[in-house]
């Protein structure tokens, strides 16, 4: 699984390979990371070096302290990157927008009904894959139309979910 990290502005790649192997910005790393207690001091032993660490969950993030020095760190999977760039694709145009499945999963709940008029980022469908929910929003304003999956339903990645159409134009 490949994760991207961000490190105070910087970023770097990492993939963790299903052997347990890992690896940084392509270079073979070896590391270990065990919880020392659980209001989280971890112990990193990286490259053969043991360095202490305090990690703090933040609204977005973590809050990584080592050495005396405060690290603001944000993680994405491949995942949440596929899920993010399929929402930065969606052109934001006029016109019918068809709303499709960023990934297979399950329909867990429909937020929308046909005719209703949504925002910019309104929720429109949970869908669950890998055992995570996933919002599915609006990418621009416009009226929910011709909704063609139910709750319990599979799909696959790529499948249309329902119609995003304009919102009528008053004369």
């Amino acid at each position: 699984m490949k994760y991207i990290a961000q490190v105070d502005g910087f970023t770097y790649e990492i993939e963790i390979t299903p052997e347990g192997g890992i690896t940084m910005d392509g270079e073979p790393v070896e590391a270990d990371l065990i919880q020392v207690d659980p209001l989280g001091l971890f112990t990193l032993l990286k490259n053969h070096q043991s360095h202490e660490l305090v990690v703090e969950e933040q609204q977005r993030g973590y809050r990584v302290t080592l050495g005396g020095n405060a690290f603001s760190v944000d993680v994405a999977d491949e995942r949440q990157l596929r899920m993010e760039s399929s929402r930065a694709d969606v052109s934001a145009g006029e016109g019918d927008q068809p709303i499709n499945a960023p990934i297979p999963g399950l329909v867990v709940k429909i937020l929308v009904q046909e005719g209703q008029v949504v925002a910019s980022n309104d929720p429109l469908v949970i869908l669950e894959a890998m055992k995570m929910e996933n919002e599915i929003r609006a990418p621009r304003e416009g009226v929910v139309q011709n909704i063609s999956v139910e709750v319990g339903q599979s799909v696959e990645g790529n499948a249309q979910m329902m119609v995003l159409g304009p919102l009528e134009q008053e004369e």
